[in-house]
């Protein structure tokens, strides 16, 4: 891991959050998170329903409609994790989060469930964006390794630039 603030520069990795397949976050089909507006990160599209922390850090969102959580790292990152496309619209129906605001998880540690199920039957895509939503203002680079991944392997790896 690598301190933000100090002089050592070695790369943090982000795990995937599911089973699946690990893909750039330019071919993720919403369109803000493709562009990296949001930050830079990686997009998996889940082979299972289970959800796991891409990082270590403490709980400081969880979106009302249970489709987004927020992470922040000890190193300085602020990491999200957005379950699903346009999901926000089903209300935290599919969802079920296993961790509270404020509270310090591990990097594979479970968080959430989401019910592919649903979110396919609504129409919906079930990619999970990761995204360092401060990654511009901390001038970082992502690798991500494309393809099939187990949840906790490692999906992504940052780096300063």
């Amino acid at each position: 891991m690598f301190n933000l603030f100090g002089k050592k520069r070695v790369p943090l990795a982000l795990a995937a959050t599911a089973n699946g397949r690990v893909k750039p976050l330019s071919e993720v089909t919403d369109p803000v998170f493709a562009s990296g507006i949001m930050g830079a990160g990686y997009g998996i599209d889940p082979a299972s329903d289970r959800i796991v922390s891409p990082v270590s850090g403490k709980v400081t969102m969880i979106a009302n409609t249970l489709h987004g959580i927020g992470i922040h790292t000890e190193e300085g990152l602020d990491v999200l994790i957005h379950m699903g496309i346009d999901t926000v619209e089903l209300k935290g129906v599919p969802f079920t989060i296993s961790v509270k605001v404020g509270e310090r998880v591990q990097s594979g540690q479970d968080l959430a469930t989401m019910q592919r199920s649903i979110v396919e039957a609504s129409g919906k895509s079930t990619t999970i964006i990761v995204v360092v939503t401060n990654s511009k203002d901390l001038e970082l680079a992502v690798e991500v390794n494309d393809g099939a991944i187990e949840a906790g392997e490692v999906a992504a790896v940052i780096e300063l630039l």
